[in-house]
């Protein structure tokens, strides 16, 4: 008997799919208290084993002139575009150098998590040079989350044509949790995730089928509901919803490998949440949370899991603040393949997880100590991954 629990554990440990006890900290990256004492719902939805990579890695500060940037993305020759708080766009050659600045883009109300935000190419760019971005409008009764597009010019000065697709409705008076980072699927329509906007009147609003606040929206590139969608023939409720019950969805990415939509969102004072989307679910906030009140009072009833209702794939306690995921797809670091990172900025780091069979069976954390809010992350045509920080830095982390 005792050879054979050794010979389960050691097969075990070589898939990184054993999940110890929740209360196993010495085995998990994470050694504070959590914030909330609430139990998992199942073994390995928060506080995992902890992972490290083998293959020998460098961290570099290749550009650190950037002003508050916010989003990232790659073009296709390497080089980097990136979006900055205050309403710009810089475009970077691929060592980092050789800055351009957009600056004639929609007027941002760049007054507390606003401003220019999510940045990202087209599928098709390198014919259509279309640049699709999403920031923070102001309006006469405060101000929405607006998702626009436009033609980078052949001297990359412009963005020509510029026009806004969608808006998000409600307007509110806070300057708080828009969300707003937007991918393509297969297809070439959008998803675009959308924060309820902090308030106590809006939050209630993430259950709301008749606002989007709160959601994951479904969209084609002129910023139409994509047809059929799972609340299309829901009486009342916004045909564009894919998904809804969310708090502030920063991070969005597929799966390279099984073209599904991951998700990651604050919490309030603890509970930021990994979720796997799938159409028509009801992520619960601000019903059901793993986090409490800022007050330190709990959130609703206080309670974690309701029928109807998804769990996240995994959460923290206490918090790391998830400014955005994404998912590894090199061969040059092939420990990483099939991996989900995460922008962390109050963690103040990066974090790796590691996914088999959509549960998270590791984690590992990167570049700790460097007091960096790291806000978004993408990996290189180079297969070495990128980072920039609110701090103004852009960091290369690749194979030594």
């Amino acid at each position: 008997m005792i050879n054979f629990y050794r010979y389960k554990y050691l097969i075990c440990t070589a898939l990184m799919a054993c999940v110890l006890p929740v209360n196993a900290k010495a085995q998990s990256v994470e050694k504070n208290e959590p914030t909330a004492d609430y139990k998992p719902a199942f073994p390995g939805q928060t506080r995992i084993q902890a992972v490290k990579t083998k293959t020998q890695l460098q961290a570099v500060i290749i550009n650190e002139k950037l002003e508050n940037p916010w989003g990232l993305c790659i073009m296709p020759d390497g080089g980097f575009l990136i979006s900055e708080k205050k309403g710009n766009i810089v475009i970077l050659d691929k060592a980092g150098r050789e800055r351009k600045t957009i600056t004639d883009l929609p007027k941002v109300n760049a007054a507390g998590q606003g401003g220019f935000l999510d940045v990202t190419l087209s599928p098709n760019f390198a014919k259509d040079r279309l640049v699709y971005y999403a920031y923070s409008e102001p309006q006469s009764n405060g101000s929405t989350l607006a998702i626009g597009k436009g033609k980078l010019s052949a001297d990359e000065l412009q963005l020509q044509n510029q026009t806004v697709i969608y808006r998000i409705t409600p307007a509110y008076t806070n300057t708080l949790q828009y969300g707003s980072r937007i991918v393509f699927d297969k297809s070439g329509n959008l998803f675009v995730s959308t924060g309820e906007r902090s308030g106590s009147d809006t939050r209630v609003l993430a259950q709301a089928l008749n606002s989007s606040l709160g959601k994951i929206l479904h969209i084609t590139p002129g910023g139409t509901p994509v047809p059929n969608g799972p609340f299309a023939k829901v009486k009342g409720a916004r045909p564009e919803i894919y998904t809804y019950g969310h708090r502030n969805p920063d991070g969005l990415a597929i799966d390279p490998n099984t073209g599904e939509l991951w998700e990651a969102e604050f919490g309030p004072k603890g509970g930021d949440e990994i979720n796997l989307i799938k159409p028509g679910n009801n992520y619960g906030w601000p019903v059901i949370t793993y986090g409490i009140e800022y007050s330190g009072e709990k959130v609703g009833e206080g309670i974690q899991q309701k029928q109807g209702m998804t769990q996240p794939v995994y959460y923290w306690n206490p918090v790391i603040s998830p400014g955005s995921i994404a998912f590894y797809n090199s061969n040059v670091i092939p420990e990483w393949k099939g991996n989900l990172f995460v922008a962390a900025l109050s963690g103040s780091h990066i974090d790796r997880l590691v996914i088999r069979n959509n549960k998270v069976v590791g984690e590992e954390r990167f570049l700790e100590g460097k007091q960096e809010r790291f806000r978004d992350l993408a990996q290189g045509n180079d297969g070495a991954l990128y980072a920039i920080t609110d701090g103004g830095k852009l960091y290369r982390i690749s194979k030594k």
